[in-house]
């Protein structure tokens, strides 16, 4: 049964869990105008519906910058995802939608800025760690570091996570950028 607000009342249909469906993260390439309140419609259409976006970015991909470029990465049921692409390719002004999940093979990357405030061996160490995962040294004080680092989601995780043992952080991330593999072009 869905939850309700209201006792009788049955529950909006993204409210209806079923539990044997499995989730699967998806990554779409939204192409839209450039123009002021399209991303706050995008975003709309996620929270309206109780959607959750796990990564966001935006970028004009023309040079007259009259078209852009959303990449949104989202975890849903098979039914949940065709709904949200359903539901976005009848937003105006979007051009058009693509589940690079589903499209095929894909390259998705990110770019993180992760601040470790460290001394002594845990400063040493970190150094060690910042080599093995081919991350730049992008600031350094006597006391801290500010590592970049660019790679997949899972590496910059895993990197992330092996600094919090080391001492205080703050991470800065730019989110997923996503584009298919291969000699299609997503028309503009």
């Amino acid at each position: 049964m869905a939850k309700t607000g209201t006792v009788g009342q049955p529950g909006a249909a993204y409210t209806f869990k079923d539990n044997r469906e499995p989730k699967r993260r998806h990554t779409f390439a939204v192409i839209v105008d450039n123009e002021p309140g399209v991303l706050a419609r995008v975003i709309g259409l996620f929270s309206g519906r109780g959607y959750n976006i796990e990564s966001l970015t935006v970028s004009t991909v023309t040079g007259d910058e009259a078209v852009s470029r959303i990449n949104i990465v989202t975890t849903g049921t098979e039914m949940i995802i065709e709904q949200i692409k359903a539901q976005l390719e009848r937003l105006i002004p979007i051009h058009n939608v693509h589940d690079l999940t589903l499209e095929g093979p894909h390259v998705e990357k990110e770019l993180a800025l992760v601040k470790v405030r460290a001394k002594d061996h845990n400063r040493r160490e970190s150094l060690r760690i910042a080599d093995v995962f081919k991350a730049r040294v992008a600031d350094t004080t006597l006391e801290s570091f500010v590592f970049q680092i660019e790679g997949e989601t899972d590496k910059i995780d895993s990197f992330i996570e092996l600094m919090q043992a080391l001492g205080e952080i703050e991470v800065a991330r730019s989110g997923v950028v996503a584009i298919g593999r291969g000699r299609e072009i997503v028309p503009v």
